[in-house]
């Protein structure tokens, strides 16, 4: 059963790992060419340790939350996606948002998992 919240991780205020928070949000609905991924798995990689010490903002639109690579299954396909399927293995780059239980990705930053 799908929850009704999304799960995300934010930074309250630069610094350390002790800013970090979980928080409850709307799960995001794909627009046009976007992907919702049921995350299984994230990266944890330098930009998001420069973003979460305040030196690298998120760029303009980007999904709240730290995180910049994503593994999981396809839950949902936006308008115009074709390819893939809902529950299909897949990994992605995102502009924020992939420390979550849900993230959006362009789908031309999908890839699948073998």
């Amino acid at each position: 059963m799908k929850p009704e919240l999304n799960r995300i991780v934010i930074a309250r205020e630069p610094g350390g790992p002790d800013v970090l928070d979980v928080v409850a949000r709307p799960i995001p609905s794909p627009a046009a060419g976007e992907i919702l991924i049921r995350n299984t798995a994230c990266g944890v990689n330098r930009p998001d340790q420069i973003e979460r010490l305040g030196f690298y903002p998120a760029p303009p639109g980007a999904p709240e939350g730290l995180g910049l690579e994503v593994a999981g299954h396809v839950e949902a396909l936006g308008e115009g996606v074709t390819g893939y399927k809902t529950g299909d293995p897949v990994c992605a780059l995102v502009a924020g948002g992939g420390y979550a239980a849900y993230s959006l990705a362009p789908a031309g930053s999908v890839l699948p998992v073998p």
